[in-house]
């Protein structure tokens, strides 16, 4: 029994699709990771939508504009190609909003822009929230690690990909199953 091709893949921005500089408002210091291309352009081949849901509490923390950051999204796209969809929190973490990660709102907010239920879409992050905010949306996650990523969030994964090339290859191979 396998799954079907997700309608639409969510990815975090900073450690997943982005090499993460904290608070970054600087457009020149973007620098992709090493697989994120080919795992866009495996997903933009296949018709899937894409979407980008990222945590920025440096806007409410006063470190970094929204401008600045709106200016690192387009850098994102100007490298990467572009996103059917963007969600952004700028809330600090104790700010008891309902967007940020690990909170399900940027993940529903952006399948109900895609016009695609939760159960048909996926996320790929590199951190905890981004899966406890995947499993409180309905949405498959699939974490990626990287040294920012504690072993006990590996551990708590429900499913593990070593880069997000690899997690997309998970995604389209077992849509070929079904």
């Amino acid at each position: 029994m396998g799954r079907r091709i997700p309608h639409a893949v969510l990815f975090d921005r900073d450690g997943t699709l982005i090499r993460d500089v904290p608070y970054n408002g600087d457009p020149s210091r973007v620098e992709p990771l090493p697989t994120a291309a080919e795992a866009l352009a495996l997903l933009r081949a296949h018709g899937v939508r894409i979407g980008v849901v990222t945590n920025q509490s440096g806007i409410e923390r006063g470190l970094v504009t929204r401008a600045q950051v709106e200016a690192v999204n387009a850098r994102v796209e100007a490298v990467l190609g572009p996103f059917d969809v963007w969600r952004m929190c700028p809330h600090v973490p104790d700010a008891g909003c309902l967007c940020r990660k690990p909170a399900p709102g940027m993940l529903t907010s952006a399948c109900a822009a895609l016009r695609v239920p939760p159960g048909a879409a996926a996320m790929i992050g590199d951190i905890g929230s981004d899966m406890d905010a995947a499993d409180a949306a309905g949405v498959r996650g699939i974490l990626v690690p990287t040294e920012a990523t504690r072993a006990e969030e590996i551990r708590a994964a429900h499913e593990v990909a070593e880069t997000a090339v690899d997690a997309v290859r998970v995604l389209l191979a077992e849509g070929a199953d079904g």
